[in-house]
């Protein structure tokens, strides 16, 4: 872990939360399963601007906690696709969380990369490629 100085991306997070005791584990941080939740909804919604249909998460690819995070830290969630292919579209959420309000600091605390397939209304997998729709 480090502590290093680091400001927030210089574009808008797609999620943004506050922490929450309800959003706690036993060991006093906020539970792992509640970063991953929101780090999955924040990735589908490039995911669902780019299918413009509804999509599901099939793979996890990578899931790194780089650093623990707090009841009260400001968590934003920013996400990128990086890959197209047929039906699916793999993104990158980094998430960061700003702590202490009196004396600001920035820590990034966790980076995915999760894969979503587009979704036809019947729950098949849909072609991203128009000509194919």
């Amino acid at each position: 872990m480090t502590n290093e100085t680091m400001r927030l991306p210089d574009k808008d997070p797609v999620l943004r939360l506050v922490t929450m005791p309800a959003d706690m584990n036993p060991a006093g941080d906020i539970f792992g399963g509640w970063v991953m939740a929101q780090a999955d909804l924040a990735g589908s919604i490039p995911a669902v601007r780019l299918a413009r249909c509804r999509v599901a998460t099939v793979a996890v690819n990578s899931f790194l906690f780089k650093q623990p995070i707090s009841v009260g830290d400001l968590v934003s969630f920013y996400a990128d696709v990086v890959r197209v292919g047929n039906t699916s579209i793999t993104v990158d959420v980094q998430v960061y969380a700003e702590r202490h309000p009196s004396n600001p600091v920035v820590v990034k605390v966790t980076e995915a990369t999760l894969t979503y397939v587009a979704l036809n209304k019947d729950g098949s997998k849909r072609s991203l490629n128009p000509a194919g729709a």
